[in-house]
């Protein structure tokens, strides 16, 4: 069992930098895309379900060729009725091979899923192949360490390092991640680099992480893609990432493909490892559980589609195959007509 490949993006996520990334998953799916979208980083703006939504749109249209499902998970607040321990909320969650965090505030998407069945849903998807990608807050939130960048930026607060999701924590490797790494929005009056926070409070952010950590910079509309079966992680975008440790750091422009030892020494855990049993079998069990048989909807394709192949209408029948194969089946002509066949999971 390998662990799907994840990507963590500087910025951009709907530019043609993050576009880019998305497609390259896309076609490295063994399936048509199922992506889950998490409204968990904006949960607390108003206009969370567009943020998102904008990101869903995104996707609807560029990754079209690949028939993707989009659906988004409004994984709000803890203890509301958009909880991200409410199973029905996160159904999408189950069967996604392509996962979604982004814009938002870092401590906050920490606070509302550490520890919680969305989570673990997530984490498992992951460790069973699904791919997963975050953007801006998200990259930070699910680093070791986070940087408190509202808090810093605009609340003015004292610079301090918070615990962060550590999603590979369980990998054995203590990895942080900062976005923004060379935004210059600030201009000549005001050092924006380092995710707003500027260089002099970052080196104190980083002085306070405990010994032997690493942090991964990401310039803006630049990604990093980390691949667990290749062992190798690929940078794509229009500038670089930068990995730091105790000396100085070493920067990787795009197109660049470096080991994915250079993160530090991935250990690959039992698979369930640091998840709930409950949200392990649910991940795991999700396409034991669906009816083998098409539901109505995909028989009314299939029926349209051995109409247009008795007409000769070879164009409509390949594009309902299409349609048929993002629902998840497989279809072979025969002698005898059409059989179809649960794609696996």
């Amino acid at each position: 069992m390998t662990p799907g490949r994840i990507a963590f993006l500087g910025s951009g996520e709907t530019s043609l930098a993050g576009g880019r990334v998305f497609e390259t998953l896309a076609r490295l799916l063994p399936d048509p895309p199922r992506a889950a979208i998490l409204e968990t980083p904006a949960g607390f703006e108003l206009n969370s379900a567009s943020v998102a939504g904008r990101v869903a749109d995104f996707l609807r249209t560029r990754l079209q060729n690949y028939n993707p499902r989009v659906d988004v998970v409004p994984a709000r607040k803890r203890h509301s009725p958009f909880s991200p321990d409410d199973p029905e909320i996160l159904k999408p969650l189950l069967d996604a091979n392509l996962i979604f965090m982004g814009p938002g505030s870092p401590t906050y998407a920490v606070r509302q899923l550490k520890g919680t069945l969305a989570w673990d849903l997530i984490r498992a998807r992951h460790r069973l192949g699904a791919a997963l990608v975050f953007a801006s807050a998200a990259t930070i939130a699910v680093g070791a360490w986070t940087l408190p960048v509202y808090e810093i930026y605009k609340a003015g607060e004292d610079v301090r390092s918070l615990p962060g999701l550590d999603l590979f924590g369980d990998f054995g490797v203590s990895l942080s991640f900062i976005p923004h790494w060379n935004n210059a929005e600030g201009g000549e009056d005001l050092d924006t680099s380092r995710c707003f926070v500027g260089m002099e409070r970052f080196a104190q952010w980083r002085a306070a992480l405990p010994p032997g950590q690493t942090i991964l910079g990401l310039d803006e509309h630049t990604g990093l893609i980390v691949d667990f079966e290749k062992q190798e992680c690929t940078v794509s975008g229009v500038s670089s990432v930068s990995l730091i440790r105790d000396r100085d750091p070493k920067i990787y422009a795009s197109g660049k493909v470096f080991p994915l030892a250079e993160l530090g020494e991935f250990k690959a855990p039992a698979p369930e490892t640091g998840i709930s049993s409950a949200a392990w079998e649910l991940a795991r069990g999700a396409g034991r559980t669906e009816s083998e048989s098409p539901d109505a909807e995909t028989l009314s394709l299939l029926d349209a589609r051995g109409r247009a192949r008795a007409a000769k209408d070879w164009e409509t029948s390949d594009r309902l195959r299409d349609q048929i194969a993002a629902r998840g089946w497989s279809v072979t002509d025969t002698a005898e007509g059409q059989t179809v066949k649960k794609n696996p999971r």
